[in-house]
């Protein structure tokens, strides 16, 4: 069974009954939305791991919305499949330059949807969401939610856990507090930014002496995981 969730965006109600039905055949999720602004608030509120967007919007259209969430860092991510009509083939290439994955033309037949879904979901899903991460003798298994090393399992609380998957799938590159706070706590939970330094305190102190190097303190910037001495 998928857990993958998809968010529909499309104004007419009879297409997304329809994609509704493939995906759901299919083993996916699914969310709607008839407009940008409602689908803007989706995203935010759910975070699906997919989002088919119709280009023909009312008010905002389809490659506004992609626009927009590509400058938004908590939803740069998240892989986007247009959804144009025969007459619209050079909106493709306008698309596909703002930042959306892949295209597909209406009239479509629910198999081929779903076969590009997950051509697209194969591609940007960072390494690390099923398979293991190893760094430096460092394990982080997400399956079975374990972090190890040569010399055993190590314990530590959901947090932590969720902070060092998030830093091992991100390596080399500084978060801000608030940009850790959106990534590994969600955007709609009010959190105080030094209830980050906390967590990180924590995490180090479960990596032990041999690896809590690898969290590093950027003074006046926030935190990386590196494997690079500061």
């Amino acid at each position: 069974m998928s857990e993958k969730t998809v968010l529909i965006v499309d104004d007419e109600a009879a297409i997304r009954e329809m994609i509704a039905v493939a995906l759901e055949m299919a083993d996916y999720n699914y969310l709607e939305a008839a407009d940008a602004r409602e689908a803007h608030a989706l995203i935010v509120d759910r975070n699906p791991d997919l989002i088919l967007l119709d280009w023909m919007l009312p008010g905002a259209s389809g490659v506004e919305l992609v626009r927009r969430l590509k400058k938004d860092e908590a939803t740069a991510d998240i892989p986007i499949v247009m959804l144009t009509a025969k007459v619209e083939e050079d909106n493709k290439i306008q698309g596909l330059e703002v930042g959306a994955d892949d295209y597909i033309t209406k009239p479509f037949s629910p198999r081929e949807l779903v076969a590009r879904l997950k051509a697209v979901l194969r591609r940007t899903t960072p390494p690390g969401i099923d398979s293991p991460i190893e760094i430096e003798g460092l394990t982080l298994d997400p399956i079975g939610h374990r972090v190890s090393t040569q010399d055993g399992t190590l314990s530590m609380g959901p947090t932590e856990y969720r902070l060092l998957q998030f830093f091992m799938t991100h390596p080399e590159r500084v978060y801000t507090r608030s940009q850790l706070l959106d990534q590994v706590w969600g955007g709609n939970v009010y959190v105080e930014e030094r209830t980050v330094d906390v967590h990180i305190r924590r995490l180090r102190k479960a990596l032990g002496d041999q690896y809590d190097h690898l969290i590093q303190t950027v003074r006046g910037a926030g935190y990386r995981f590196s494997t690079q001495t500061a």
